[in-house]
């Protein structure tokens, strides 16, 4: 596999170490509030809420927690967050855009920018690597819903564009317009999908050395780990040694 793929797999086995910390279940708790603001509080009618809440129980969010966080956008309680997304590089030329709410545009840009530099990267202007992405949906189911055959025959029945399946699961992308249909027929077929989303999905990957694959990584996980930071994506590959190394850390 490789870009969004090899790196989310990777960023996902790392980050089930530090779902316990109550930053992770902030992020999720924020991004629960701010889907259930901006539409209906019913996740069967709000794709962006459902999504959240899928994101939430992938990494073990109490239930309690995800319906509180639900009830703050419906009594009106918490702050009032913007989406706003950042683009930027990293060593080796590779591409980074990240995906934030804040309610204080200021202090974020500066918490980002520091995290670019301090990690060896550079904050661009918006729309300086986008184009080097699609911004599509992404549904992902576990392997046992089916063989990669079958997946791929049910997706391309609900109008998906493409589908990767491996021993981790099935990763379906369909266009952003079509994202909603495509979610809807595939849950009727395989049942509820592991995660759901709107993602930036590099076009191409590029290759990078293995000292520069784990600057690229640290330089990553600094930037998660700003507090209004809720998602990274990138463009390029790592190498099956780097990988597993990484995975075993």
């Amino acid at each position: 596999m490789a870009g969004h793929s090899q790196f989310k797999n990777i960023m996902h086995r790392k980050g089930r170490v530090d779902a316990v910390r109550s930053k992770v279940f902030g992020k999720l708790a924020r991004e629960i509030t701010v889907a259930a603001k901006l539409g209906t509080p019913d996740p069967a009618m709000n794709p962006r809420l459902r999504a959240a809440v899928l994101a939430a129980r992938a990494e073990n969010m109490p239930k309690d927690n995800i319906e509180r966080a639900i009830k703050k956008a419906t009594g009106g309680e918490g702050e009032n967050y913007e989406d706003i997304r950042y683009e930027g590089y990293g060593p080796g030329g590779a591409a980074l855009i990240v995906e934030a709410q804040t309610d204080n545009r200021n202090r974020t840009a500066s918490d980002v920018r520091s995290a670019f530099t301090k990690s060896g990267g550079s904050l661009a202007e918006t729309g300086a690597v986008a184009f080097m992405f699609d911004h599509v949906g992404l549904i992902e189911f576990a392997p046992e819903v089916g063989d990669a055959d079958t997946v791929l025959e049910a997706a391309i029945e609900a109008g998906a564009d493409d589908v990767r399946s491996s021993e981790d699961g099935h990763e379906i992308f369909c266009e952003q317009t079509a994202y909603g249909e495509v979610s809807k027929a595939l849950e009727a077929r395989f049942g509820d999908p592991r995660r759901t989303s709107l993602i930036w999905k590099a076009q191409n990957t590029i290759d990078v050395d293995d000292e520069t694959g784990e600057r690229l990584v640290r330089l990553v996980e600094v930037i998660e780990d700003q507090d209004d930071v809720q998602r990274v994506f990138v463009n390029f590959a790592l190498s099956a040694e780097l990988m597993a190394r990484l995975e075993n850390q």
